[in-house]
Protein backbone atom coordinates (compact mmCIF):
# COMPACT_ATOMS: atom_id res chain seq x y z
CA UNK A 1 0.00 0.00 0.00
CA UNK A 2 1.33 3.43 -0.91
CA UNK A 3 0.11 6.74 0.48
CA UNK A 4 1.20 10.31 -0.20
CA UNK A 5 1.18 13.42 1.93
CA UNK A 6 2.07 17.00 1.04
CA UNK A 7 2.58 19.64 3.75
CA UNK A 8 0.55 22.25 1.87
CA UNK A 9 -2.51 20.01 1.47
CA UNK A 10 -4.89 18.42 3.91
CA UNK A 11 -4.13 14.75 4.46
CA UNK A 12 -7.14 12.90 3.08
CA UNK A 13 -6.33 9.34 2.19
CA UNK A 14 -7.76 5.86 1.86
CA UNK A 15 -6.26 2.93 3.69
CA UNK A 16 -6.16 -0.34 1.78
CA UNK A 17 -5.37 -3.49 3.70
CA UNK A 18 -2.92 -6.00 2.30
CA UNK A 19 -3.76 -9.65 2.42
CA UNK A 20 -3.43 -11.09 5.91
CA UNK A 21 -4.08 -7.84 7.83
CA UNK A 22 -7.15 -8.10 10.11
CA UNK A 23 -10.18 -6.14 8.96
CA UNK A 24 -11.70 -5.09 12.30
CA UNK A 25 -12.03 -1.47 13.38
CA UNK A 26 -8.63 0.33 13.31
CA UNK A 27 -8.55 1.08 17.04
CA UNK A 28 -9.24 -2.55 17.92
CA UNK A 29 -6.62 -4.16 15.67
CA UNK A 30 -2.95 -4.15 16.59
CA UNK A 31 0.09 -6.14 15.60
CA UNK A 32 3.76 -5.97 16.60
CA UNK A 33 5.95 -3.63 14.58
CA UNK A 34 8.73 -5.88 13.30
CA UNK A 35 10.67 -3.40 11.15
CA UNK A 36 10.52 0.28 10.27
CA UNK A 37 12.65 1.82 7.53
CA UNK A 38 13.04 5.13 5.72
CA UNK A 39 14.54 6.12 2.39
CA UNK A 40 15.00 9.29 0.35
CA UNK A 41 16.65 11.25 3.16
CA UNK A 42 19.72 13.35 2.35
CA UNK A 43 20.72 15.62 5.24
CA UNK A 44 19.14 13.35 7.82
CA UNK A 45 19.94 9.70 8.32
CA UNK A 46 17.46 6.84 8.48
CA UNK A 47 17.52 6.59 12.27
CA UNK A 48 16.69 10.29 12.61
CA UNK A 49 13.74 10.00 10.24
CA UNK A 50 12.42 6.97 12.13
CA UNK A 51 12.79 8.79 15.45
CA UNK A 52 10.52 11.58 14.21
CA UNK A 53 7.76 9.08 13.40
CA UNK A 54 7.68 8.05 17.05
CA UNK A 55 7.38 4.38 16.09
CA UNK A 56 9.31 1.83 18.13
CA UNK A 57 10.16 -1.65 16.91
CA UNK A 58 8.39 -4.31 18.96
CA UNK A 59 5.49 -2.08 19.98
CA UNK A 60 1.92 -3.08 19.26
CA UNK A 61 0.59 -0.74 16.58
CA UNK A 62 -2.54 -0.28 14.55
CA UNK A 63 -3.37 1.36 11.28
CA UNK A 64 -3.73 4.78 12.89
CA UNK A 65 -0.21 4.56 14.28
CA UNK A 66 1.24 4.26 10.78
CA UNK A 67 -0.78 7.30 9.74
CA UNK A 68 0.33 9.20 12.82
CA UNK A 69 3.96 8.46 12.02
CA UNK A 70 3.54 9.94 8.54
CA UNK A 71 1.70 12.95 9.96
CA UNK A 72 4.56 13.63 12.37
CA UNK A 73 7.04 13.64 9.51
CA UNK A 74 4.93 16.13 7.56
CA UNK A 75 4.19 18.33 10.56
CA UNK A 76 7.89 18.55 11.45
CA UNK A 77 8.42 20.76 8.40
CA UNK A 78 11.53 18.81 7.44
CA UNK A 79 9.87 16.99 4.55
CA UNK A 80 8.21 18.29 1.41
CA UNK A 81 6.70 14.91 0.60
CA UNK A 82 6.01 11.78 2.61
CA UNK A 83 4.62 8.43 1.57
CA UNK A 84 4.79 4.96 3.05
CA UNK A 85 4.00 1.36 2.31
CA UNK A 86 3.70 -1.57 4.68
CA UNK A 87 3.17 -5.29 4.69
CA UNK A 88 2.35 -7.97 7.23
CA UNK A 89 5.00 -10.60 7.62
CA UNK A 90 5.99 -13.02 10.36
CA UNK A 91 2.83 -12.09 12.31
CA UNK A 92 3.92 -8.48 12.42
CA UNK A 93 4.14 -5.27 10.41
CA UNK A 94 7.01 -4.00 8.25
CA UNK A 95 6.73 -0.34 7.19
CA UNK A 96 8.91 1.87 5.00
CA UNK A 97 8.55 5.65 4.88
CA UNK A 98 9.60 7.37 1.65
CA UNK A 99 10.55 11.00 2.19
CA UNK A 100 11.66 14.02 0.22
CA UNK A 101 13.34 16.61 2.39
CA UNK A 102 12.11 20.20 2.35
CA UNK A 103 14.48 23.10 1.65
CA UNK A 104 16.12 24.69 4.67
CA UNK A 105 17.30 28.22 5.37
CA UNK A 106 19.97 29.50 7.77
CA UNK A 107 18.93 30.40 11.31
CA UNK A 108 19.28 34.09 12.13
CA UNK A 109 19.32 35.07 15.81
CA UNK A 110 18.17 38.68 15.82
CA UNK A 111 17.99 40.41 19.22
CA UNK A 112 19.32 37.79 21.63
CA UNK A 113 22.59 39.34 22.91
CA UNK A 114 22.74 37.36 26.16
CA UNK A 115 24.36 34.36 24.44
CA UNK A 116 26.76 33.74 21.59
CA UNK A 117 25.40 32.28 18.37
CA UNK A 118 27.34 29.10 19.08
CA UNK A 119 25.62 28.74 22.46
CA UNK A 120 22.19 29.31 20.93
CA UNK A 121 22.98 26.80 18.21
CA UNK A 122 24.11 24.23 20.76
CA UNK A 123 20.82 24.63 22.62
CA UNK A 124 18.98 23.66 19.45
CA UNK A 125 21.47 20.89 18.71
CA UNK A 126 20.90 19.36 22.14
CA UNK A 127 17.28 18.91 21.14
CA UNK A 128 17.92 18.05 17.50
CA UNK A 129 21.35 16.41 16.93
CA UNK A 130 20.89 16.87 13.17
CA UNK A 131 20.82 20.68 13.50
CA UNK A 132 23.46 22.15 11.16
CA UNK A 133 22.61 25.83 11.42
CA UNK A 134 19.60 25.56 9.13
CA UNK A 135 15.89 24.96 9.68
CA UNK A 136 12.87 24.51 7.43
CA UNK A 137 10.73 27.56 6.78
CA UNK A 138 7.87 26.24 8.93
CA UNK A 139 6.82 23.28 11.03
CA UNK A 140 7.06 21.75 14.48
CA UNK A 141 10.86 21.58 14.32
CA UNK A 142 11.05 25.38 14.04
CA UNK A 143 8.67 25.80 16.97
CA UNK A 144 10.67 23.37 19.09
CA UNK A 145 13.96 25.03 18.12
CA UNK A 146 12.57 28.33 19.40
CA UNK A 147 11.52 26.59 22.60
CA UNK A 148 15.06 25.28 23.04
CA UNK A 149 16.39 28.84 22.78
CA UNK A 150 13.73 30.04 25.22
CA UNK A 151 14.76 27.35 27.70
CA UNK A 152 18.37 28.49 27.46
CA UNK A 153 17.35 32.10 28.11
CA UNK A 154 15.43 31.00 31.19
CA UNK A 155 18.70 29.77 32.73
CA UNK A 156 19.64 33.46 33.04
CA UNK A 157 16.28 34.29 34.57
CA UNK A 158 14.95 35.72 31.31
CA UNK A 159 11.25 35.08 30.86
CA UNK A 160 10.65 36.19 27.28
CA UNK A 161 8.38 35.45 24.37
CA UNK A 162 10.11 34.30 21.18
CA UNK A 163 8.83 34.59 17.65
CA UNK A 164 10.17 33.21 14.40
CA UNK A 165 9.55 34.23 10.83
CA UNK A 166 11.18 33.86 7.43
CA UNK A 167 12.72 37.10 6.14
CA UNK A 168 15.04 38.13 3.33
CA UNK A 169 18.66 37.75 4.39
CA UNK A 170 19.67 41.29 5.48
CA UNK A 171 23.35 40.60 4.83
CA UNK A 172 23.28 38.29 1.81
CA UNK A 173 21.15 36.36 -0.61
CA UNK A 174 18.15 34.13 -0.06
CA UNK A 175 16.03 33.89 3.07
CA UNK A 176 16.76 33.20 6.72
CA UNK A 177 14.72 31.86 9.64
CA UNK A 178 14.73 34.77 12.08
CA UNK A 179 14.33 33.97 15.78
CA UNK A 180 13.69 37.07 17.86
CA UNK A 181 12.57 38.23 21.29
CA UNK A 182 9.24 40.03 21.20
CA UNK A 183 9.10 43.36 22.99
CA UNK A 184 12.80 43.52 23.84
CA UNK A 185 13.75 46.88 25.41
CA UNK A 186 17.51 46.86 24.82
CA UNK A 187 18.81 49.81 22.79
CA UNK A 188 21.97 50.42 20.77
CA UNK A 189 24.19 52.80 22.77
CA UNK A 190 27.08 52.95 20.30
CA UNK A 191 28.47 51.14 17.29
CA UNK A 192 32.20 50.47 17.02
CA UNK A 193 33.96 48.99 14.00
CA UNK A 194 36.95 46.72 13.66
CA UNK A 195 38.24 49.12 10.99
CA UNK A 196 39.12 52.45 12.70
CA UNK A 197 39.04 54.30 9.35
CA UNK A 198 35.25 54.10 9.33
CA UNK A 199 35.14 56.52 12.25
CA UNK A 200 36.39 59.21 9.86
CA UNK A 201 33.91 58.36 7.11
CA UNK A 202 31.31 61.10 6.71
CA UNK A 203 28.94 58.70 4.97
CA UNK A 204 29.06 56.27 7.87
CA UNK A 205 28.76 58.92 10.56
CA UNK A 206 25.86 60.53 8.72
CA UNK A 207 23.86 57.30 8.84
CA UNK A 208 24.85 56.25 12.37
CA UNK A 209 22.13 58.46 13.81
CA UNK A 210 19.59 56.22 12.09
CA UNK A 211 20.37 53.30 14.42
CA UNK A 212 21.88 54.75 17.62
CA UNK A 213 19.30 54.75 20.39
CA UNK A 214 17.11 52.36 18.42
CA UNK A 215 16.10 48.88 19.70
CA UNK A 216 18.94 46.40 19.43
CA UNK A 217 18.40 44.30 16.32
CA UNK A 218 20.85 42.49 14.12
CA UNK A 219 18.51 43.04 11.19
CA UNK A 220 18.82 46.80 11.68
CA UNK A 221 22.60 46.62 12.07
CA UNK A 222 23.14 44.26 9.13
CA UNK A 223 21.01 46.43 6.84
CA UNK A 224 23.09 49.42 7.94
CA UNK A 225 26.29 47.53 7.16
CA UNK A 226 24.97 46.44 3.78
CA UNK A 227 23.68 49.84 2.69
CA UNK A 228 26.09 52.30 4.33
CA UNK A 229 29.35 50.43 4.98
CA UNK A 230 29.76 47.75 2.31
CA UNK A 231 29.69 50.26 -0.61
CA UNK A 232 32.72 52.02 0.89
CA UNK A 233 34.77 48.85 0.55
CA UNK A 234 33.38 47.86 -2.83
CA UNK A 235 34.36 51.22 -4.34
CA UNK A 236 37.97 50.61 -3.29
CA UNK A 237 38.13 47.15 -4.85
CA UNK A 238 37.53 45.21 -1.63
CA UNK A 239 35.02 42.92 -3.33
CA UNK A 240 34.71 40.37 -0.55
CA UNK A 241 34.74 42.21 2.76
CA UNK A 242 33.47 40.38 5.82
CA UNK A 243 31.32 42.64 7.95
CA UNK A 244 30.18 41.29 11.30
CA UNK A 245 28.37 39.54 12.75
CA UNK A 246 27.67 42.22 15.36
CA UNK A 247 28.84 41.45 18.89
CA UNK A 248 27.79 42.80 22.27
CA UNK A 249 30.96 43.14 24.35
CA UNK A 250 30.41 43.78 28.05
CA UNK A 251 32.72 43.55 31.04
CA UNK A 252 31.82 42.23 34.46
CA UNK A 253 29.65 39.31 35.52
CA UNK A 254 28.21 37.69 32.37
CA UNK A 255 25.23 36.50 34.41
CA UNK A 256 24.26 39.98 35.59
CA UNK A 257 21.40 41.85 34.00
CA UNK A 258 22.28 43.73 30.81
CA UNK A 259 22.01 47.51 30.85
CA UNK A 260 19.14 49.01 28.87
CA UNK A 261 21.62 50.50 26.38
CA UNK A 262 24.36 48.26 25.08
CA UNK A 263 27.51 48.85 23.01
CA UNK A 264 27.83 46.91 19.76
CA UNK A 265 31.11 45.96 18.11
CA UNK A 266 31.29 44.99 14.43
CA UNK A 267 34.39 42.97 13.42
CA UNK A 268 35.54 43.81 9.91
CA UNK A 269 37.95 42.04 7.59
CA UNK A 270 38.31 44.03 4.38
CA UNK A 271 40.15 41.31 2.49
CA UNK A 272 42.23 41.93 -0.63
CA UNK A 273 41.93 44.67 -3.24
CA UNK A 274 41.02 43.15 -6.60
CA UNK A 275 41.88 44.42 -10.05
CA UNK A 276 39.88 43.89 -13.20
CA UNK A 277 41.06 41.09 -15.47
CA UNK A 278 38.46 40.46 -18.17
CA UNK A 279 34.85 39.64 -18.94
CA UNK A 280 33.18 37.10 -21.21
CA UNK A 281 29.65 37.62 -22.56
CA UNK A 282 27.40 34.87 -23.86
CA UNK A 283 23.86 34.95 -25.23
CA UNK A 284 24.12 38.50 -26.57
CA UNK A 285 22.90 38.53 -30.18
CA UNK A 286 21.55 42.10 -30.25
CA UNK A 287 24.21 44.06 -28.41
CA UNK A 288 27.88 43.60 -29.26
CA UNK A 289 30.56 42.75 -26.73
CA UNK A 290 32.25 46.03 -27.61
CA UNK A 291 29.14 47.96 -26.60
CA UNK A 292 28.64 45.94 -23.44
CA UNK A 293 32.29 46.37 -22.43
CA UNK A 294 31.89 50.11 -22.93
CA UNK A 295 28.81 50.18 -20.74
CA UNK A 296 30.80 48.53 -17.98
CA UNK A 297 33.58 51.09 -18.30
CA UNK A 298 36.39 49.19 -16.57
CA UNK A 299 39.70 48.39 -18.22
CA UNK A 300 42.02 45.46 -17.45
CA UNK A 301 44.39 46.26 -14.61
CA UNK A 302 42.17 48.91 -13.06
CA UNK A 303 40.83 48.67 -9.52
CA UNK A 304 37.67 46.58 -9.67
CA UNK A 305 35.19 49.10 -8.28
CA UNK A 306 32.31 46.93 -7.08
CA UNK A 307 29.79 49.75 -7.25
CA UNK A 308 30.85 50.58 -10.80
CA UNK A 309 30.46 46.91 -11.73
CA UNK A 310 26.90 46.85 -10.36
CA UNK A 311 26.12 50.08 -12.20
CA UNK A 312 27.48 48.48 -15.38
CA UNK A 313 25.02 45.60 -15.11
CA UNK A 314 22.22 48.16 -14.72
CA UNK A 315 23.37 50.05 -17.82
CA UNK A 316 23.45 46.81 -19.81
CA UNK A 317 19.86 46.05 -18.77
CA UNK A 318 18.84 49.59 -19.72
CA UNK A 319 20.45 49.16 -23.14
CA UNK A 320 18.28 46.13 -23.78
CA UNK A 321 15.22 47.91 -22.38
CA UNK A 322 15.88 50.83 -24.72
CA UNK A 323 15.61 48.35 -27.59
CA UNK A 324 12.34 46.97 -26.24
CA UNK A 325 13.75 43.90 -24.50
CA UNK A 326 12.19 44.62 -21.14
CA UNK A 327 12.69 41.13 -19.71
CA UNK A 328 16.38 40.73 -20.55
CA UNK A 329 18.23 38.99 -17.74
CA UNK A 330 21.92 39.06 -16.86
CA UNK A 331 23.56 36.33 -14.80
CA UNK A 332 27.01 37.56 -13.77
CA UNK A 333 29.36 34.97 -12.28
CA UNK A 334 32.65 36.25 -10.82
CA UNK A 335 35.88 34.24 -10.77
CA UNK A 336 38.43 35.41 -8.21
CA UNK A 337 42.16 34.78 -8.53
CA UNK A 338 43.31 34.98 -4.92
CA UNK A 339 46.97 34.71 -5.92
CA UNK A 340 47.02 37.55 -8.45
CA UNK A 341 44.14 39.40 -6.71
CA UNK A 342 42.22 39.79 -9.95
CA UNK A 343 38.60 39.18 -10.86
CA UNK A 344 37.01 38.15 -14.14
CA UNK A 345 33.36 37.72 -14.98
CA UNK A 346 31.33 35.36 -17.12
CA UNK A 347 28.01 36.98 -17.98
CA UNK A 348 25.16 34.99 -19.49
CA UNK A 349 22.39 37.02 -21.10
CA UNK A 350 18.83 35.90 -21.76
CA UNK A 351 17.50 38.57 -24.09
CA UNK A 352 13.87 37.47 -24.04
CA UNK A 353 11.11 38.81 -26.33
CA UNK A 354 10.95 42.30 -27.80
CA UNK A 355 8.05 44.46 -26.68
CA UNK A 356 6.31 47.09 -28.79
CA UNK A 357 4.36 50.02 -27.48
CA UNK A 358 0.63 49.37 -27.65
CA UNK A 359 -1.48 52.13 -26.21
CA UNK A 360 -1.59 54.46 -23.26
CA UNK A 361 -4.70 55.09 -21.18
CA UNK A 362 -4.76 58.21 -19.02
CA UNK A 363 -7.22 58.69 -16.17
CA UNK A 364 -7.71 61.36 -13.56
CA UNK A 365 -6.65 64.34 -15.71
CA UNK A 366 -8.50 66.78 -17.92
CA UNK A 367 -8.95 66.14 -21.67
CA UNK A 368 -6.65 69.10 -22.41
CA UNK A 369 -3.92 67.70 -20.19
CA UNK A 370 -4.36 64.29 -21.78
CA UNK A 371 -3.96 65.75 -25.29
CA UNK A 372 -0.81 67.56 -24.18
CA UNK A 373 0.68 64.39 -22.76
CA UNK A 374 -0.25 62.32 -25.82
CA UNK A 375 1.38 64.93 -28.07
CA UNK A 376 4.58 64.79 -26.06
CA UNK A 377 4.80 60.99 -26.13
CA UNK A 378 7.82 60.03 -28.26
CA UNK A 379 6.56 56.86 -29.92
CA UNK A 380 3.57 56.18 -32.08
CA UNK A 381 2.83 52.56 -31.34
CA UNK A 382 5.27 50.47 -33.35
CA UNK A 383 8.72 51.29 -32.00
CA UNK A 384 10.18 48.90 -29.44
CA UNK A 385 11.52 51.59 -27.09
CA UNK A 386 8.76 50.98 -24.59
CA UNK A 387 11.06 51.23 -21.60
CA UNK A 388 12.28 54.75 -22.30
CA UNK A 389 8.93 56.04 -23.48
CA UNK A 390 7.58 57.13 -20.10
CA UNK A 391 10.79 58.88 -19.03
CA UNK A 392 11.43 60.59 -22.36
CA UNK A 393 7.82 61.56 -22.85
CA UNK A 394 7.41 63.06 -19.41
CA UNK A 395 10.59 65.08 -19.78
CA UNK A 396 9.10 66.69 -22.88
CA UNK A 397 6.05 67.83 -20.94
CA UNK A 398 7.05 71.18 -19.46
CA UNK A 399 4.94 73.34 -17.22
CA UNK A 400 1.71 72.40 -15.51
CA UNK A 401 -0.73 70.06 -17.20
Amino acid sequence: MLRYFRPCLGAISFFLLPAGFPTQAPDAVTAPLREVHADGEKLLNEAQVIAITGLVTGAQIGRNDLQTGADRLVQSGLFAKVSYNFQTKYAGILVTYHVQEAPRVPVYFDNIPWFLDSELGNAIRNKFPFFDGTLPEAGAVVDQASEAVKDLLSTRGLQVTLAHTVIANPSGEGNVQEIMVEGAALQIAKLEFGDPSLAASKAVQQHLSEILGKPYSRVTIDLFLSEAVRPIYLQQGFLRPKLGPPEVRLTGDPHSKLPSQIPVYVPIASGAVYRWKDIHWTGNTLVSEFTLDGLLGIKPGEIADGMQIEAGWDRAREEYAHRGYLEAKLDALPAYDDQAHTVSYSVSIQEGPQFHFGKMVLTGISPAAARKLYAAWPIGGTVGEAANAPRTGLRRVTGPL
